[in-house]
């Protein structure tokens, strides 16, 4: 077992008194020595120094000592879905984020995960974790916004912030504060906990080669994608993954976007529609959350809930690189096993929606107070952070495909 080694502020009779017996073999006072010359030096014998070290501090903060066999309260939590148990990419990502939990705690505090439906219906999650039924939710925020409008700049936003522009608004920009904002009323806590990389445009049983074809299509698209669809002239349907297969197969819908090829290829699309549209226009780099019960979490001590928040991240990071690492593999297989049309959408189509998403994403900012905030924010920092991508990575990205002899996007 190793144990954290803390300074705290003692009186020099006091710390001498509580440290002098057999077990301890020197004092760490300050920055007299530093701390990898003191474990260098010491050996085995610091860790128990250290281990007295913080069972004393802790002692004089009034909170619980640790005991030389490091034992400490432990926690068991419920992680209720949105997804499917053991989906690739967002049902494994929970399990991801669950396992990095209970490993950096040493078993401290472990969570349970709950597929849809297992515990609560995947679109009940948010309200599940609200009122105490589990302690932590896993989703994409654009599921909520019955519950609050403001909740969809968290997941994705048409036209929006890709992967890594999320990433640096929501942890050096302001967002996340913004997050935590909107889900307080809700006794809830929010963190990042995976995101997909830009994703498909869908999986269509009609051709789209014009606007008008958008007309009268019953397409499963969620958050602001599918307040965009509707202005379109389409009928959007909000449906967890666990239906979409036998929607589309069964014509109660024409046309449905999940996520990628790694998910797409998982769950047989290929198999109920005939056309596979790019680019995803309306999820660019879609986060997927963490939300935790705030009064749980306030019940935990600091170590833990740090472990909590630093899984997350972590988590995070994981979900999107693997579908960067997945995504092409499964497209081939879309195409060349399953012969698969994949098809672009034409660029008239796109900019009819890209004009119809700034009048939808600038209306969310009169539906009350936060909203506005919220969209300022997220629009003031759109606007500077595209102006960098704009001279680094698109401009990377072109001159890449030139030098292959590709046309530059």
């Amino acid at each position: 077992m190793i144990y954290v080694i803390r300074h705290c502020r003692m009186q020099t009779d006091q710390r001498m008194d509580a440290y002098n017996g057999p077990h301890v073999v020197m004092w760490i006072q300050g920055t007299d020595m530093k701390r990898r010359d003191f474990l260098r030096r010491a050996g085995g014998g610091a860790l128990v120094a250290g281990a007295a070290v913080s069972s004393a501090c802790n002692r004089e903060r009034g909170e619980t000592p640790v005991t030389e066999s490091g034992s400490r309260k432990s926690f068991q939590w419920k992680m209720v879905t949105t997804w499917p148990k053991n989906f690739p990419g967002l049902g494994t990502g929970a399990n991801y984020l669950a396992r990095q939990i209970e490993e950096m705690s040493d078993g401290r505090l472990r969570v349970k995960v709950y597929g849809a439906n297992e515990l609560v219906p995947p679109f009940e999650v948010f309200n599940a974790v609200s009122r105490g039924a589990a302690e932590m939710g896993h989703g994409a925020s654009y599921y909520w916004k019955g519950s609050s409008e403001a909740a969809q700049f968290f997941s994705t936003v048409p036209f929006g912030l890709t992967a890594m522009e999320m990433n640096a608004w929501l942890y050096h920009g302001g967002g996340m504060d913004l997050w935590r904002e909107v889900y307080a009323p809700f006794g809830l806590l929010p963190a990042a906990a995976g995101n997909t990389g830009v994703q498909m445009g869908g999986w269509f049983n009609r051709e789209i080669n014009s606007v008008a074809d958008l007309k009268g299509l019953k397409m499963r698209i969620p958050g602001l994608g599918g307040e965009v669809l509707r202005r379109a002239g389409g009928t959007p349907v909000n449906l967890p993954g666990g239906e979409l297969f036998t929607s589309l197969q069964s014509g109660a819908i024409d046309a449905t976007e999940w996520v990628g090829p790694y998910n797409d290829l998982a769950f047989g699309l290929y198999k109920a529609a005939k056309y596979y549209y790019y680019p995803g226009w309306h999820e660019p780099g879609t986060t997927l959350e963490c939300f935790v019960s705030k009064k749980a979490f306030d019940g935990l001590p600091g170590d833990l809930q740090g472990i909590v928040l630093n899984a997350c991240r972590a988590a995070n990071q994981d979900m999107l690189a693997e579908y960067v690492a997945r995504n092409n593999s499964a497209l081939q297989t879309l195409l060349h096993e399953h012969n698969v049309d994949l098809r672009r959408f034409p660029d008239a189509v796109l900019s009819r929606l890209r004009t119809l998403s700034d009048e939808v994403v600038s209306e969310i900012a009169t539906k009350d107070e936060i909203s506005r905030k919220i969209y300022h924010a997220f629009s003031e920092f759109r606007d500077q952070v595209v102006a960098w991508t704009d001279i680094s990575e698109r401009a990377y990205l072109n001159a890449r495909a030139a030098g292959q002899g590709q046309e530059p996007g």
